[in-house]
């Protein structure tokens, strides 16, 4: 039996859970993103046929995390009662579906009602996938697993923006249906399919993995236990649900997670307007175009999540990037920087927020356990994630509110400029904290 005290067989065992686990939740979240956000790449087309404000559709746009606000810590806390691989099968299934059904709405009450209702159904996902991540990493390298995991949100950008762009070119009067109507069925039925392979797939815990050894499942316990037993000698001693809720801790990064998560809904439900607007109308133009953020944003926050891991240090890598991100934001809006030079701020910006929301994980992750890591990491997405109802309606508002002569879409200056306090408050926030809640 491999020796669990030897740092070879510790290293060969991380590896083998990474190469097992995470590419198959990436894919599962980039799916999940892409249902959830692809009513932005829809907008340049749904939009007319609907007769839909700005602001109306930023509303629908975001009804999504009012249903996502109010099923979050339920579900995670079912999750963790009926186990991740039921759980998690349960909500691609239900989400993928009410996606693809959205190709069926024709009017101002349906959208609303179903980007509700898809929120409802993915409620639970991202912050059990967090939760479930605790399972199996400890606090050494659970930066850079969640920087490794939420990377799928850029792909979902890099790879989701030609795709989306192609169906509405493409697939436009294709059976007498729009492209936008085809888009919501073609982005949908992913997501049932790789949901009934979660069944197959994925294991609860450590415990039930048939693929590790007995020596390599005591490892996992072992270091497992030592990072409860630092979370109490540091006195994050949160285990029960009600602890979650008492602590100024967790009500600290519900605010951090809020600023950081309004750059980064704002980015994604009018990026591709603002490419169209500044750059083509192309929608296959839009979709190659909005790939240049989002890869450099999957870039900078893997490394800044391995900078953070081997350095040990939190607070100030989500407060440097969230500052980075807040002055390229405020740039990008500048009137002498649109078009293409806007595009290049836009893309700092991309990577700074981006390297701010996947850091931050690390500081609720180490602070809680038990059931309050459960409920406390789905209240703080849940209330972080209310910023993508209040993201697009401000930016929509704002736009509808500003057009005139001299901006006929809108002052995108102060639209941008919300996004950047936001994210300005996140990183003043995270420096606030004690140093060592890390």
């Amino acid at each position: 039996m491999a020796d669990a005290a030897d740092p070879g067989f510790e290293q060969r065992t991380h590896r083998k859970v990474t190469r097992r686990l995470m590419p198959f939740l990436f894919l599962c979240y980039i799916l999940a993103y892409l249902d959830r956000v692809n009513v932005g790449f829809a907008k340049l087309q749904m939009q007319a046929d609907l007769a839909f404000s700005d602001t109306v559709y930023g509303i629908g746009a975001g009804m999504f995390f009012i249903g996502y606000f109010f099923f979050e810590v339920p579900s995670n806390l079912l999750m963790r009662r009926v186990g991740a691989r039921v759980w998690i099968a349960r909500i691609m299934i239900t989400w993928g579906v009410i996606s693809s059904a959205t190709m069926f709405v024709n009017s101002l009450t349906g959208f609303y009602a179903l980007r509700f209702t898809l929120g409802v159904a993915e409620a639970g996902f991202f912050p059990g996938i967090i939760w479930y991540l605790t399972q199996w990493y400890t606090r050494a390298h659970r930066a850079q697993m969640v920087a490794l995991f939420m990377t799928a949100i850029a792909l979902a950008g890099v790879v989701g923006g030609p795709v989306s762009g192609a169906i509405l070119n493409v697939m436009d009067g294709v059976s007498g249906l729009r492209g936008w109507q085809w888009l919501y069925l073609l982005e949908g039925l992913p997501s049932v399919v790789v949901g009934a392979l979660v069944l197959r797939f994925l294991d609860d815990a450590p415990d039930t993995a048939a693929w590790l050894t007995p020596a390599e499942r005591t490892l996992i316990r072992t270091r497992l236990a030592e990072d409860d037993a630092w979370k109490r000698a540091e006195g994050h001693t949160a285990t029960g649900v009600a602890d979650a809720f008492r602590s100024w801790r967790v009500w600290a990064c519900c605010a951090i997670y809020f600023g950081a998560v309004m750059g980064n809904y704002g980015l994604t439900f009018w990026l591709p307007q603002i490419i169209s607007e500044t750059i083509s109308p192309n929608p296959w133009l839009v979709g190659l175009v909005s790939m240049i953020p989002w890869g450099a944003g999957a870039v900078a926050m893997v490394l800044v999540g391995r900078s953070s891991d081997r350095s040990g240090e939190r607070r100030w890598h989500i407060a440097l990037s969230a500052t980075v991100g807040a002055l390229f934001f405020f740039l990008s809006g500048l009137p002498s920087l649109s078009g293409w030079a806007g595009l290049a701020c836009l893309t700092v910006a991309t990577a700074g927020m981006l390297s701010t929301l996947a850091t931050f994980w690390s500081l609720p992750t180490a602070m809680l356990s038990g059931s309050a890591a459960a409920a406390g990491i789905a209240w703080i997405n849940s209330v972080g994630n209310l910023s993508g109802y209040v993201s697009p309606f401000v930016l929509g508002a704002i736009r509808d509110a500003t057009r005139d002569a001299a901006h006929p879409n809108g002052n995108m200056l102060l639209a941008l400029s919300v996004l950047a306090v936001s994210l300005l408050a996140a990183g003043a926030i995270t420096l606030a904290m004690p140093p060592r809640v890390h």
